[in-house]
């Protein structure tokens, strides 16, 4: 393996949003790979939680990165095999503007980290300003059908950025399966869907195939706009606000 205290290393990145965050602050040209669900011109280094180690290996870089909880025995496995590896697992809006510091910091870059953390910040409060005083509608995010999930982690944050009110998994929370009375206790203005691994290939009609007695407005959206945690998430809540008001 080359110097892994190279000051702009070499990079596989195995988690669509470190290769977004990469892409962001102008290091998409470190790397030599990334996974096949990454949108990115380079080398596949296998799936997201099914790597092609021998491919990685063959690829040699200075730094893997990793994301999530799901990782965890992805990034064991690669501390194993003696690479550095920077990992992140950001549950919250804040600490995915945190990954963007992080992730600068770990590829020589640190500047252009703070600066795209600081454009976010402006971005949202320039949403905040839109929205504010504006009645804040009961939205429901679904990011799996079948059977139905509501989304957790940082998508909570991100409907209350919006100008909405997520009353289904606290902020943080991981991601949980909902039931009908839930759903119709709520109430919802709003469905918003965001199925994981289909872009905006979704039915809308699934909401309205249930038996449950809400009839909400439904909207699909990409799911990378609100399951990634890097900068397209930014761009999901501009995306919520604009449903939304």
């Amino acid at each position: 393996m080359t110097d892994p205290d190279t000051a702009r290393p070499d990079v596989v990145s195995l988690a669509p949003s470190a290769t977004a965050t990469l892409d962001a602050i102008g290091a998409s040209d470190r790397l030599l790979g990334a996974t096949t669900h990454c949108d990115v011109d380079v080398p596949a280094v296998g799936g997201w939680l099914t790597p092609d180690y021998d491919r990685l290996a063959e690829l040699d870089p200075d730094l893997v990165c990793t994301s999530d909880a799901l990782q965890r025995e992805i990034r064991d496995e690669l501390d194993g095999r003696g690479y550095r590896v920077h990992h992140v697992e950001p549950a919250t809006l804040s600490d995915v503007l945190d990954t963007f510091i992080a992730v600068g910091e770990a590829v020589g870059r640190p500047e252009a980290g703070e600066t795209l953390r600081a454009d976010a910040e402006a971005r949202l409060d320039a949403v905040a300003e839109r929205v504010a005083g504006k009645p804040r509608p009961v939205v429901y995010c679904e990011e799996w059908s079948d059977p139905p999930m509501a989304a957790g982690n940082w998508v909570p944050d991100a409907v209350v950025a919006a100008g909405g009110r997520y009353p289904f998994v606290e902020p943080g929370e991981r991601s949980r399966e909902v039931d009908a009375e839930r759903v119709v206790d709520a109430n919802p203005e709003y469905a918003i869907l965001h199925i994981c691994g289909r872009g905006e290939r979704v039915d809308p009609g699934v909401v309205g195939e249930r038996a449950w007695a809400v009839d909400p407005e439904v909207h699909v959206v990409d799911d990378s706009l609100l399951n990634q945690p890097s900068p397209r998430l930014v761009d999901g809540i501009e995306r919520l606000a604009e449903i939304l008001h």
